[in-house]
């Protein structure tokens, strides 16, 4: 035991010591160079110009960063939509760029390309304590003319592969890209306190559903833990959410575990399920969330059921066969 909590001693020792380091080398200045390989070979202009793009964007991050300032988005080049969901994100979860030199691979999707895995320290506000969650990677999304589309937090690069090769749910790559794309945007709504984007992507007859914990009392006199459930319309649930979003300095939102299914005879409704980490200033939770997601319009793609589950009930992990899922509603 004494081995063990030396070694996660040294971890966050070392996690610190990172964080030191990062913050010297952005004192230092200098850009952020960027180059860019795959699937734009035979365009190698197109290519340049998004590499000097995001080569511009991150240099601008870490140098707002440095000199404790708002980002100049005029320098950037980008779009009010772009500006504006990256100034969200900004105030609530300052960021730096960790690396000089990003070498990325280019993506193809069905609007244009995509980066992934850029590297980002979010920054401690207030007597925040650093520790390793800080750490997250970005996703930047460009339209078939190289312009920059959007900005926004990635899951892991494991679980984005293990969707996209995933052959037996989803049998269309457009579709799982597309899926993967709104539920970083969805993530990144939370961290940014997005209840404009949260207000779209809901639809008007959304069923939010939620569990909490609670001690169940019986006659014998004992008490045992169960999961109580409150279902909310979409109304109620953003009336909540904007008070929670008022009263906490931050919000951070992780998953780290994905699941899609595709329903079997309606193949526009998706079944997403994610393990998620939900922390704020003076909240943390760990549990379930699953979405059910409809894709006829692809352009505006809705949430018809959010549901929120704890992954424990009392010291016992929630049964998988208790997790929601597609074939827990109907459509």
């Amino acid at each position: 035991m004494a081995s063990y909590e030396r070694i996660i001693s040294m971890k966050r020792l070392i996690l610190i010591f990172c964080s030191l380091l990062f913050t010297v080398s952005i004192l230092a200045e200098g850009p952020v160079i960027v180059r860019l390989t795959g699937g734009l070979d035979d365009n190698v202009s197109l290519c340049d110009k998004m590499a000097k793009e995001l080569s511009v964007m991150l240099t601008e991050i870490n140098e707002a960063q440095a000199s404790g300032r708002d980002l100049d988005f005029h320098s950037m080049n980008v779009s009010s939509n772009v500006s504006r969901s990256m100034a969200m994100l900004w105030e609530n979860t300052p960021f730096v760029c960790t690396d000089s030199e990003i070498v990325g691979t280019v993506l193809t999707t069905g609007t244009g390309f995509q980066v992934r895995n850029i590297p980002l320290m979010m920054k401690p506000t207030g007597d925040r304590a650093f520790n390793e969650e800080e750490y997250q990677e970005a996703v930047v999304n460009f339209d078939k003319l190289g312009n920059v589309e959007s900005f926004y937090l990635s899951i892991s690069m494991n679980l984005y592969m293990n969707v996209v090769k995933s052959n037996l749910q989803l049998t269309d790559l457009r579709r799982r890209q597309l899926i993967l794309d709104y539920v970083e945007q969805f993530r990144t709504a939370y961290n940014q306190k997005d209840i404009k984007f949260l207000e779209q992507v809901f639809s008007d007859d959304a069923l939010i559903v939620t569990g909490r914990v609670i001690m169940q009392k019986h006659e014998e006199g004992f008490a045992t833990p169960e999961v109580k459930y409150n279902k909310q319309s979409k109304q109620q649930y953003l009336k909540n959410l904007r008070a929670t979003f008022s009263r906490a300095k931050y919000i951070r939102v992780t998953f780290d575990d994905i699941e899609v299914m595709r329903h079997p005879t309606n193949p526009n409704f998706y079944g997403v399920t994610l393990h998620q980490g939900y922390t704020s200033s003076n909240y943390h939770d760990d549990g379930y969330l699953f979405l059910l997601w409809d894709f006829t319009d692809e352009s505006k793609p809705q949430v018809h059921v959010r549901t929120w589950q704890p992954d424990k009930i009392g010291d016992k992990p929630l049964p998988k066969d208790k997790v929601f899922s597609l074939s827990d509603f109907d459509i």
